[in-house]
C-alpha cells in the first residue's frame, strides 16, 4: 500500500461523503432561504418557522435519495473490499 494509494482512497472517500449529503443539504439550504424570506417579508420570526420545514424536508430528501445514496455506498465498498488482496505485499 503505497501514500499515493492511500491519498487517492482518502480524496475518493471524501468526495463520496459530500456527494450523498449533497441532496439533503442544498434541500435544506433552499428551505431555508426561503423561510428567511417569508420571515423578512412577513416580520415573523417564530423558531419553530425555521426548523419544523427544513426537517421535513431534508426528511423528505432522505427517503428519495435514499436508494441512490445506498447504491453510492455499496459500489463503493465492494470496490474497496476487491482492492484488499492488492493491498498485501
Amino acid at each position: 500500500m503505497t501514500p499515493q494509494y492511500v491519498l487517492a482512497l482518502g480524496k475518493e472517500a471524501i468526495w463520496l461523503t459530500l456527494l450523498v449529503s449533497a441532496p439533503m443539504l442544498i434541500l435544506g439550504l433552499l428551505v431555508g432561504v426561503i423561510i428567511s424570506i417569508f420571515q423578512a417579508v412577513t416580520q415573523i420570526h417564530e423558531m419553530t418557522l425555521t426548523f419544523v420545514p427544513k426537517i421535513i424536508a431534508v426528511a423528505l430528501a432522505m427517503m428519495l435519495f435514499l436508494p441512490w445514496i445506498i447504491n453510492k455506498l455499496v459500489d463503493f465498498t465492494v470496490r474497496l473490499y476487491g482492492t484488499i488482496p492488492t493491498l498485501v505485499g
